[in-house]
């Protein structure tokens, strides 16, 4: 298939290719180099904060496999780096079943290509803006049985949905398909962090199709509504939990990771 019929266009910066650039990663195009450099002038932890955020990402999928979750929706999954979610599950349990879903023909055509033959693990093509549609897709339906506990990760992904598309009732809607002792695992930029790196970030992004919706303490804890956050709530990225192999050194502190998380129970 083309890559102009998959809708791809290396001459706009992409959301994904910019957070692969930001792990030091190589698929992105000079467009995208050019974009993050404007970013990280304004924000140059945000190298930094990505990392925390895979670490993040690691962590919680350890801790809900050790916990006996054994189903992930990675929603807004963006391109494969160390650490996917599959890899870590199935560390802990190799009978973990994995959807990676995402509306990105570059990460789609990546997630597959790295997944080919690999039991257990699917990519669906999806758009969290419409929850609905993820949930009745058949291959997501084969792959989860959702009379069993999920873990929906919608890491880095959610300040992109801007507030016309209703983020607490996309929230809302994958909550209440999951069953009791389900998890939310959720990552998310925020307007509480440095006002000189959000502006121009927020500037930046505006042209890449995605842009940023960031928010307060207060409105990201909305999205939590019906889960039970595990200790130690809701937090700055390198304050969940941290593990030594993960410490990353923030020169004005856990602030500077710019994005709060958390990890949410269904009762």
């Amino acid at each position: 298939m083309a890559r102009e019929s998959l809708g791809f266009d290396p001459h706009t910066p992409n959301a994904a290719r910019l957070y692969d650039y930001y792990l030091g990663g190589k698929d992105h195009f000079p467009v995208d180099r050019t974009a993050a450099e404007r970013i990280l002038e304004a924000a140059p932890e945000l190298r930094v904060a990505a990392r925390a955020n895979r670490a993040f990402l690691g962590r919680a999928v350890r801790f809900l496999a050790e916990s006996g979750v054994g189903q992930f929706l990675d929603i807004g999954t963006g391109l494969p780096a160390p650490g996917n979610v599959h890899e870590v599950a199935k560390k802990c349990d190799p009978g973990a079943r994995v959807v990676y879903v995402d509306h990105d023909p570059v990460v789609l055509v990546h997630g597959r290509a790295l997944l080919a033959g690999q039991g257990g693990t699917t990519v669906v093509r999806g758009d969290l803006r419409e929850p609905g549609a993820i949930l009745k897709d058949p291959e997501v339906l084969a792959a989860l049985d959702f009379d069993r506990p999920v873990a929906v990760l919608l890491l880095a992904v959610m300040h992109y949905v801007a507030e016309s598309d209703r983020p607490r009732e996309i929230v809302a809607t994958l909550r209440d398909a999951l069953a009791p002792g389900s998890y939310l695992v959720l990552s998310h930029g925020t307007d509480e962090a440095r006002a000189a790196a959000v502006e121009r970030g927020t500037e930046v992004y505006r042209g890449t199709g995605s842009p940023l919706a960031l928010r307060g303490r207060a409105r990201i804890a909305e999205l939590f509504e019906g889960f039970e956050l595990a200790d130690p709530g809701l937090v700055w990225l390198p304050e969940w939990r941290p593990e030594p192999a993960d410490l990353i050194d923030f020169a004005d502190g856990p602030r500077s990771s710019l994005l709060l998380c958390g990890v949410g129970r269904k009762s």
